[in-house]
């Protein structure tokens, strides 16, 4: 059974720590968004990367639409992976989606996070009475029919958008191949199931210290969602990033990134 996760997930274990850190990335992305990151805590840590099934190079044929369908699926992702290598009190950290797909496990299975770092997360992207998510609904009803009709200009839509580096556009370039690599049917599934979920009831209920970590200029996910969480967490951190902007701030300023989850994780 081990065996079998640690390939449906493409699981990589580097570095040489006795505690475990494990990075889980974000929709439309795989676990090679985490180069700049990985190496600089791999002499303290055991560190973990993995893609979700139907991302990167999982076994897609173990993709179940309905056990995607929503971010619990994703969330039994980490848990089996969990399992598998006997983790237990780990340092979790979860970009975008991912974010509050920690906090998810973090409920379910209290013994498995010991503390949880959240890059730009959300846990409702839908703008609401008195909530600033940061889509109408028509927003996503268009991104959704983008990715159906025409996988390649939405991701040269959605590039340029979630990097905000006009001043670095080799990574808007990376990014967007990045984006385009996936199985568009799958990514447009995971997509619904991640601008449509609404966890904001489940937040209060993250039993452990939280840091949440938010760019200066963020498209993707407004600042409003970043103070709801701090708020609606109750031993949560939240850090506004001095230099980066954008929703990727692992890839555009994988140093600041670096410096402000090893102060936490400390």
């Amino acid at each position: 059974m081990e065996s079998t996760i640690l390939k449906r997930n493409n699981v990589r274990i580097s570095g040489a720590g006795r505690q475990t850190i494990l990075f889980a990335h974000g929709f439309g992305c795989d676990q090679s968004v985490w180069d700049r990151i990985v190496p600089a805590f791999e002499t303290d840590y055991q560190v973990v990367v993995f893609d979700y099934v139907g991302s990167g190079r999982s076994d897609k044929s173990a993709y179940d639409a309905e056990r995607y369908s929503n971010l619990h699926g994703y969330a039994q992702d980490v848990i089996d992976v969990c399992d598998a290598l006997e983790l237990e009190k780990i340092l979790y950290v979860g970009h975008s989606v991912s974010g509050m797909i920690g906090g998810l496990v973090s409920i379910k299975r209290p013994d498995l996070i010991g503390k949880l770092v959240m890059i730009g997360p959300s846990p409702h992207y839908l703008n609401e009475p008195n909530y600033n998510g940061g889509f109408d609904e028509s927003d996503i009803h268009e991104l959704l029919d983008m990715m159906e009709t025409n996988y390649k200009e939405w991701t040269k839509y959605l590039a340029p958008v979630a990097m905000d580096t006009p001043d670095q556009p080799e990574l808007v370039a990376e990014f967007e191949e990045l984006l385009y690599s996936n199985d568009h049917q799958i990514a447009r599934q995971f997509a619904e199931a991640t601008f449509y979920s609404d966890h904001r009831q489940d937040v209060h209920n993250i039993p452990v210290k939280t840091l949440i970590l938010q760019t200066t200029l963020d498209a993707i996910v407004p600042l409003e969602v970043a103070e709801f969480l701090q708020k609606e967490i109750t031993d949560s951190e939240l850090v506004i990033m001095e230099k980066a902007k954008g929703h990727n701030p692992h890839i555009s300023e994988p140093e600041e990134t670096i410096e402000e989850i090893r102060r936490f994780i400390r």
